[in-house]
């Protein structure tokens, strides 16, 4: 985990046009202007939420984000990444910068899916939408209060998660008209134009999983690709009458299955090792040998910058870590005291040097001072060993009366045991070819996940009315070193 408290991102102006220019000899174009953003916030974006997953599957998801942007008279003016994310998501910023993460990729079934996806993005590109979208902060949805903080970048954005992937709600008019300049798109780029409707509806059955086997309260990010990207019945069938009207009928053209299968063996599935792992409301780092669990009713979210947290009535934080620096212990508190504040007024109500679990801790409470009010700001520092040191800082809302669920929060970071970092392992998409001897039950218990039933149903698009067969392909998701 890299040290978080570096400078917030600059807030991307998705609410700017998308600055496509349409010539009549050369068709869409990307301004210079937004060319040079794009470039610019790009690397900033890679930072938040994941890195570029360099794999083969980065120079496949290239190679039909082309073969798409051709399609929409784009070729050769958009970049097309693989972000190292397991969230199912995929979003577009403008310069034409398209993102699609490797857990959207290990859930679509074939190549056409695929390209819809990376379709539907380049829709919302040429269809200038993201000019029209505003920020929303998470403590207005949640009706408390907003917080305006002068000079504290910090706690802006701890407290407003309009950073996370944007926050982007399109509308539906916008759904809808990216819905069909995909399918235009996959017509022209040679895919079978029903993958649309296909991948929506893998899409939805995402969410139902992550629904039946985490429950809403334990989401691993906040938005995924189905609350950025509304999903409705009435929008899968949409899209399914859009690929009718092209006159074409399903499989007139090629989806692409097998090769797609065979790119994504191997794909990471989950999470990271190198960014920890979030398992329901607990997050362990079996490089760093950390742990810590939330209260009930709290989700967490990964990133390579920091895990995000989330609880009851706009409890919103993060947690970090970084070197401990020549001032030690005390020292790095009052840094990271000093940054979430920045500018803003506030006072320092409590500060205490502790022992938690075994580990050397300093605990801050301040007040900062906003329009209507004050905020309860709660910092706790530990001192990890080997010079580094691992923070959370944890915003309450005004007059919160969940606040005493914070210490119980602190309270349970600590060390792994052996035994602990020994069962944290990477788990990877592989590609299996269905034997005569092959059952779905005796595939389904290769899986290696808490609900490996749902998980393979998933993977595959298949429910139990639909047995495997011998000789096709199917995904499961084991350790690698067992196969």
């Amino acid at each position: 985990m890299r040290k978080l408290f570096l400078a917030a991102l600059p807030l991307l102006s998705v609410v700017q046009a998308c600055g496509i220019e349409r010539s009549a000899e050369h068709g869409p174009a990307i301004s210079e202007e937004d060319r040079a953003y794009g470039k610019e916030a790009h690397p900033q974006l890679l930072a938040e939420f994941g890195g570029d997953y360099r794999s083969k599957q980065s120079a496949y998801v290239r190679t039909i984000g082309e073969r798409v942007a051709s399609a929409a008279g784009l070729g050769g003016q958009c970049t097309f990444t693989l972000v190292n994310s397991d969230v199912v998501n995929a979003f577009a910023v403008p310069g034409c910068y398209i993102y699609v993460t490797r857990g959207l990729a290990a859930i679509v079934t074939s190549e056409a899916e695929l390209a819809s996806v990376l379709g539907h993005e380049v829709g919302h590109i040429v269809g200038r939408h993201a000019q029209k979208q505003e920020r929303r902060s998470l403590w207005r949805t949640l009706g408390v209060i907003a917080v305006s903080l002068a000079g504290s970048e910090r706690l802006t954005r701890l407290t407003s998660q309009a950073v996370q992937y944007f926050g982007l709600r399109y509308s539906r008019t916008q759904e809808y008209e990216a819905d069909d300049l995909g399918v235009g798109y996959l017509e022209r780029a040679g895919y079978d134009v029903y993958a649309a409707a296909d991948m929506l509806a893998a899409l939805q059955r995402q969410d139902d999983f992550m629904t039946a086997t985490r429950g809403r309260d334990q989401a691993r990010s906040v938005p995924e690709w189905a609350l950025s990207h509304p999903l409705t019945k009435h929008r899968i069938d949409r899209a399914y009458e859009s690929a009718q009207q092209t006159g074409l009928k399903d499989d007139a053209l090629p989806e692409n299955s097998e090769r797609y299968l065979a790119e994504v063996d191997g794909l990471l599935y989950g999470d990271d090792p190198e960014q920890g792992f979030v398992t329901g409301r607990r997050f362990a780092h079996p490089v760093m040998q950390i742990s810590f669990e939330a209260p009930a009713g709290f989700a967490l979210t990964n990133s390579p910058r920091a895990i995000g947290i989330h609880g009851p009535g706009g409890i919103s934080g993060e947690f970090g870590g970084g070197e401990i620096g020549e001032g030690g212990l005390k020292g790095y508190a009052q840094a990271l005291t000093a940054e979430v504040v920045g500018g803003a007024s506030a006072q320092v109500t409590s500060a205490a040097v502790t022992t938690i679990n075994g580990l050397p801790a300093v605990l801050t409470r301040i007040q900062l001072k906003v329009r209507d009010g004050s905020i309860p700001i709660d910092i706790a520092a530990y001192d990890g060993g080997s010079g580094r040191a691992y923070h959370f800082v944890i915003a309450s809302p005004p007059a919160d009366t969940k606040a005493s669920t914070v210490p119980a929060l602190f309270a349970s970071f600590r060390r792994l045991s052996q035994q602990e970092i020994a069962s944290l392992r990477p788990r990877f998409v592989r590609t299996v070819k269905v034997s005569a001897a092959d059952t779905s039950e005796a595939l389904i218990r290769r899986v290696a996940d808490p609900a490996p039933r749902a998980l393979f149903e998933l993977l595959n698009g298949r429910g139990a009315d639909r047995p495997v067969h011998p000789g096709e392909m199917v995904k499961i998701v084991t350790y690698l070193s067992r196969e």
